[in-house]
C-alpha cells in the first residue's frame, strides 16, 4: 500500500452532459485521470443499477445476446456514479495500488503531446 498523497485530477464526462440528464444511481461515465506526471488515465464507471438497466434494454433489443452477456473495457462497478464515490475509488486504488491494473493508460495521448 502507498502511503504518500499523489497530485492529479480528474474529469467525468457526465459532468458536460445536460443538466438532468445524469442519474448517479443508474449512470455510466467515462473518467480521465491525469496524474502529476502528466500521464493520463480513463476508465468507465458504471453503477451496478445500471448493469441492470442495459442488461433489460439488451433483452428487449436482441444486443448482447440478448442480454446473455454484458462487457466494456475498463470497467469499473461502483454503488453510484457521483464525483464523491469517483473520487473515493480512485484514491483508494492509488493508495492500494491497484489503479493502473485496473485503469488504461491513454498511450495515444502521452504519444501526442510528446
Amino acid at each position: 500500500m502507498k502511503n504518500e498523497r499523489q497530485s492529479y485530477k480528474i474529469w467525468i464526462e457526465a459532468e458536460e452532459w445536460i443538466a438532468g440528464s445524469w442519474t448517479p444511481d443508474d449512470a455510466d461515465t467515462d473518467v480521465i485521470v491525469t496524474r502529476e506526471d502528466g500521464s493520463r488515465w480513463v476508465a468507465s464507471f458504471f453503477s451496478y443499477k445500471h448493469i441492470e438497466t442495459l442488461t433489460k434494454k439488451n433483452q428487449r433489443t436482441g444486443e448482447c445476446l440478448a442480454g446473455a452477456y454484458f462487457w466494456s473495457s475498463d470497467m469499473v462497478l461502483i454503488d453510484e456514479v457521483s464525483r464523491q464515490r469517483i473520487e473515493e475509488v480512485v484514491e483508494h486504488l492509488i493508495k492500494e495500488d491497484d489503479f493502473e491494473s485496473i485503469c488504461q493508460k491513454d498511450y495515444k495521448f502521452a504519444s501526442s503531446d510528446s
